[in-house]
């Protein structure tokens, strides 16, 4: 099983893996009941979002694939234990943050704090954002350059302002399944999410400031 589990398609298309009408307790039942259909309706309905929250807190698109992977195997071997206290998405972000925390704790531990910020969307292959019809190429390029000192500003914050931040503000989470995911008040969470906004703010006012011009001397000059 867990081999034919480390070569399941995470970007399956929904239509490839039709599943029974029910919703998340109709997939909860034909998961515990070990169902081929549940396990490829899993994946088609919960691979893309698990990639697209997995690849902004691990940012580098290799290692997120393992993690993802890994997700979706302690998905399947846990899930006999979920008890409905939650959501099955809260329950499936809540695996996939601890992963991506777990990951790197032990990159910083093994390779040292080591942060690619020089990708861009095509190397790191992680979904971006589509454009509206009618931009100029201008535009297009203005609105590639600041997804991209987006991305770069969120890969400097700290993991615990990152894991809010993305969550609210990416994947456009509710404070409630925040704090469920993350196992916090919903306090601590609110205030994270404020704190995170303002140090993404300020990360990226430093990004948009022209560089000082330097100046030198008659001396150096000649």
């Amino acid at each position: 099983m867990a081999s034919e589990l480390m070569e399941l398609e995470v970007l399956a298309s929904p239509e490839e893996a039709a599943a029974p009408d029910g919703g998340d307790d109709c997939l909860l039942e034909g998961l515990i009941e070990g169902a081929e259909w549940a396990y490829e309706a899993l994946i088609a309905q919960y691979g893309q979002p698990v990639y697209n929250l997995v690849c902004r807190l691990v940012w580098d698109q290799a290692e997120a694939c393992d993690v993802v992977q890994e997700v979706f195997i302690k998905v399947f071997r846990k899930i006999g234990a979920f008890r409905g206290d939650s959501s099955l998405r809260t329950w499936i972000y809540r695996i996939a943050v601890n992963e991506a925390r777990n990951h790197c704790r032990w990159h910083g531990r093994h390779r040292g704090h080591e942060v690619g910020l020089e990708r861009d969307a095509e190397s790191r292959n992680c979904p971006a954002t589509l454009a509206a019809d009618g931009l100029s190429p201008f535009d297009l390029a203005l609105e590639r350059e600041q997804q991209h000192l987006v991305e770069q500003a969120l890969a400097e914050l700290s993991p615990a302002f990152r894991s809010v931040v993305v969550l609210r503000d990416v994947e456009e989470l509710s404070y409630e399944e925040i704090a469920g995911i993350l196992g916090l008040p919903l306090g601590t969470v609110k205030s994270r999410i404020l704190r995170g906004r303002e140090a993404l703010r300020k990360l990226l006012q430093q990004k948009l400031e022209p560089a000082p011009r330097l100046h030198l001397s008659p001396q150096l000059v000649e």
